[in-house]
């Protein structure tokens, strides 16, 4: 799901990036929040950063002591990414094992539905292994229909991994059939 939030933030700005005329400084600040933006990842609470969207404000800069650098107090918004249990979503598979698929839904990488959330499907081994049933294949580069059952925060890698389901009605492969 999509969430609009409102974020504050600390910007340091390099001694060698201020300009007393104040224009380089607001751009300096965007740059180095975008910056940093980019390699927090995502949090817990929100999940995967997207979009800063607007820059409500800027707060009094603090010079630090020793390396003469700004720090500067901002407030923005923002689009996030996270999953929520019981939501449906859809994934594009980019992993077949004998036990289950991996898909990729936006910018989480790690979502796992296993052979045991796919009734009757049935593996097929092979160079290009895929599960099928009566109607539909589910293999590499098929969009999936799902529900989240269960989501988990690795704080180290910054990152959520989920588990998710094909029990309920129209959840399944989306992607238009190639099958058989």
């Amino acid at each position: 799901m999509f969430l609009k939030v409102q974020l504050p933030w600390n910007v340091i700005i390099p001694a060698e990036n201020l300009d007393e005329k104040g224009l380089m400084l607001q751009r300096s600040i965007v740059i180095c929040l975008l910056d940093d933006f980019a390699v927090k990842r995502a949090t817990k609470d929100f999940g995967y950063y997207l979009a800063v969207t607007t820059l409500e404000s800027i707060g009094e800069g603090q010079v630090r002591q020793h390396t003469g650098d700004v720090l500067f107090p901002v407030v923005f918004s923002g689009i996030t990414f996270k999953i929520f249990r019981g939501e449906i979503l859809e994934g594009v598979v980019h992993k077949v094992l004998k036990h289950g698929v991996f898909l990729r839904c936006g910018p989480v990488e790690h979502v796992y539905l296993s052979y045991l959330k796919m009734h009757d499907y049935h593996y097929v081994p092979g160079e290009n292994p895929y599960f099928l049933n009566k109607t539909s294949k589910i293999g590499k580069d098929v969009v999936v229909r799902f529900i989240v059952i269960g989501t988990k925060w690795l704080e180290a890698e910054r990152e959520f991994q989920a588990l998710v389901s094909l029990e309920g009605d129209y959840l399944g492969p989306v992607s238009p059939p190639d099958i058989i």
